[in-house]
Order: structure tokens, then sequence, then C-alpha cells
């Protein structure tokens, strides 16, 4: 996927977060995250906006730490909330394609970075919104473009999960294969080890555990919004994933 289409991939996804959240209301349990209210993903969600927008806007190219979140609720939340997201597409629509700034995984510029990161970030989120108004996820799953979804699979195994502070680690080398049924190029094979996993595209010798399913329903079953669609072989290293995948 192109810039750009990251771009009005978080547009649209902030955008229908935004509604979801309004739906639901404010103190509306999230269960696809038990120890949040709605108030907290808006609060969340819009903090890591203007987070995002600060490098890009700013050419920091050093770490800066999170904006602290704001002491808002209802409808002056919602509106905060919004202007994030439009300054946030704003920065990312204006920007130089060789903006320099600090991220945090490999990409083929910053500003690349930041419209796919941040893209995948809301749309996740945008999940947990609609879950909060009552919404099945599964359901949202068979709505979600397979591409795109294909791709936060790329960015959680291939990014997220190459990092040190991933904790899926095993005592004795494993190799999970994760296969999206509806695509027919993407696979992943993930190589556990005591140090952080190691993923390559393309299915590569044999697996001792797969998890397969649609793209969709694989992306969000990865980031722990689904049970997993399909599981076979050593049903334990999917467990494992289940307990040690949460992002840090």
């Amino acid at each position: 996927m192109e810039t750009a289409e990251f771009i009005r991939a978080l547009d649209r996804e902030g955008r229908a977060l935004a509604a979801a959240a309004a739906q639901a209301g404010p103190d509306a349990k999230v269960p696809t995250c038990p120890e949040w209210q709605v108030r907290d993903l808006l609060r969340h969600t819009g903090t890591v906006h203007r987070w995002a927008t600060s490098f890009v806007a700013g050419g920091h190219t050093s770490f800066l730490p999170f904006g602290q979140e704001p002491d808002l609720d209802g409808e002056p939340l919602l509106d905060w909330y919004r202007d994030g997201l439009l300054r946030l597409v704003d920065t990312l629509s204006g920007a130089s394609p060789d903006v320099e700034c600090w991220h945090f995984l490999p990409a083929p510029s910053p500003l690349a970075f930041w419209a796919r990161r941040q893209a995948h970030e809301t749309a996740v989120h945008r999940v947990d919104a609609e879950a909060a108004r009552g919404r099945d996820v599964a359901e949202i799953a068979r709505e979600t473009d397979a591409g795109f979804a294909a791709d936060g699979i790329d960015e959680l195994l291939r990014g997220f999960h190459a990092r040190p502070k991933s904790r899926v680690r095993t005592p004795q080398p494993a190799v999970l294969r994760v296969r999206a049924t509806d695509l027919a190029d993407a696979v992943w094979t993930v190589r556990l080890s005591a140090g952080p996993p190691v993923t390559e595209r393309g299915a590569h010798g044999t697996a001792d555990c797969e998890v397969s399913g649609p793209a969709a329903a694989l992306c969000l079953s990865l980031w722990n919004r689904l049970p997993l669609p399909a599981v076979s072989g050593d049903a334990s290293l999917a467990a494992l994933w289940r307990e040690t995948s949460g992002v840090n």
C-alpha cells in the first residue's frame, strides 16, 4: 500500500471510531479492552494521534514521551479527539515525502512509517469502539479489506515482534506459521526461540503450528480482539501467542 492509501484509511477509520464512540457513550465498557470505558479509548487514541503529529510536524529526530491525556469527557472529549485526528491527517497529507523524524519500526521513510502505523493503530481501536456499541467483532472483520488487514499482520509480525520488547519466546526453537486463507501470498513463517521472533514472508520449511483464517479475522485475532480462527499442530504455540503477544 502507498502512503496516501494509509492516510485515507486513517481518516476513514478515525471518523468511524468517533461515530461509534458517540453512539456507545463515554460510560460504555469496551469488551475487547476490559479495563477501558469509551472515554479511556478516546483519550488514549487521541493522545497517540497528537504524539504522532508532533514528530512529523516538528521534525523531531529523537524520542518524545506521550503527552498527558486530557481531563475531558462527553462531547468536549469527542471534539478533542476529532480535532486531533484532523490535525494528524492534515499533517501527514501535507508533509514532504523526505521529512526526517523519529520512528520505531523499519519503513521506506519516516512519513511512510507514521501513515502506516497510525492507520493500523486507529483501525484496531475503531474495532474497540464498535464493540463498545454492541457490534460483533467477527462481523466487522468480514467487512474489512483483506489487503489492508494482511498489511496489519505484516506490521505486527515483522515489525513489532521483531523488536527485543517482544515477549513471545520459547525455551526450544519452534516454528509458527500464519496463513491468510483469502489471499494468495499472505503467509508468514515465525521462528520462535529464546530471543525475539524472526519472521519471513512466505512458507519456509515445516511448521510446528499453523494459525489460519481470513486476513481480517486473523489480524484481529493476532491483536487479541478475536479468537484465532483455526489452529493446527502444536496448539501450545498458539496459546503462547495469546498469553504473551501484547504489545508495549
